[in-house]
């Protein structure tokens, strides 16, 4: 029998992505719920009971809820909503992380998926603590900007309805957003990041950059040690792409949609031997949302890792 999926919040921007990505698949039987009882606890905990795995696409104190309807502790729960990624008792969505996460990923049934901002941050900062370059305890920047979609249908329609005429804007200014405990915690830095985070007016994609003064850090690496240290923690990996050091050098600017509509980031290391930015560029609303979901269901349901998914 073929693993049955539904998704908890499909009418949302992440899960009518998703969605979108399991339709046409023969591998899986994706459930869906009358419209009309969408928001019925009683039908959903019905559907939830025939699953053996949830996605949930919902605000984070409405997934909460949605996991105290899930009966069986053997259905897999996949959580794109903020709420879990800090979580005791949750595995954190990112396979490539860490050498063991697929597997810590595949013998859970609780998963959280990782935010837009923090997969491209914890892509470029977790390897260099790993490998010694960046003291855990450093004071790291992180500057992004993503496409109005991540900010979901409210954003959506001021955008394209041209509610506000903003072409570029900066949010979060009190120093507080979501995203930056779970930056912290599995980027395995001792202090969480000084985040800074922007939207700009269009619909997909984004850039994640990290600043380092390499003269100032204590083993004083070159560019190209950073570089060989993301190098050496991706080798092998379909969906991240540490692009050469000369490959990089050779542009003179870099836009934010360039990975738009699949499941890839980039990481680049441009700058000097003084000075690096380190960019990860992805879609917000693929690797950074619901190609993240759609890999980790793979991974879970012990199915093609890549099905689905454009690399």
């Amino acid at each position: 029998m073929k693993p049955r999926v539904f998704i908890d919040g499909e009418a949302g921007t992440t899960g009518l992505q998703i969605a979108s990505r399991l339709m046409a698949r023969s591998d899986i039987d994706l459930l869906s719920i009358d419209e009309a009882k969408r928001k019925d606890a009683d039908a959903r905990a019905a559907i939830m009971k025939k699953a053996d795995a949830v996605i949930l696409c919902l605000p984070d104190d409405a997934a909460r809820l949605a996991v105290s309807l899930v009966e069986n502790p053997n259905t897999v729960i996949i959580d794109a909503s903020t709420a879990h990624r800090t979580s005791p008792g949750w595995v954190y969505g990112f396979p490539e992380m860490d050498r063991g996460q697929r597997a810590a990923i595949a013998a859970s049934a609780r998963i959280s998926n990782p935010g837009c901002y923090p997969t491209g941050f914890i892509a470029l900062v977790r390897p260099l603590i790993v490998s010694g370059l960046l003291p855990p305890d450093w004071l790291v920047t992180v500057n992004a900007v993503s496409g109005y979609s991540g900010g979901g249908k409210p954003m959506i329609a001021e955008f394209e309805t041209r509610e506000t005429q903003d072409s570029f804007r900066i949010y979060a200014l009190g120093q507080t957003h979501k995203h930056t405990p779970e930056m912290k915690k599995h980027a395995a830095l001792a202090h969480a990041p000084m985040f800074l985070p922007s939207v700009g007016r269009f619909a997909q994609g984004m850039i994640i950059e990290v600043p380092l003064m390499l003269w100032a850090l204590p083993k004083k690496p070159k560019r190209a040690a950073v570089h060989a240290a993301l190098k050496a923690a991706y080798q092998g990996e379909t969906f991240i792409k540490v692009i050469g050091l000369a490959e990089g050098d050779a542009l003179k600017t870099l836009g934010a949609e360039g990975c738009n509509d699949t499941n890839r980031i980039e990481l680049y290391v441009f700058g000097n031997d003084d000075q690096a930015r380190l960019v990860a560029r992805l879609d917000n609303l693929g690797k950074g949302a619901s190609g993240a979901a759609v890999q980790n269901l793979n991974i879970a349901l012990g199915l093609e890792e890549s099905a689905g998914l454009a690399g």
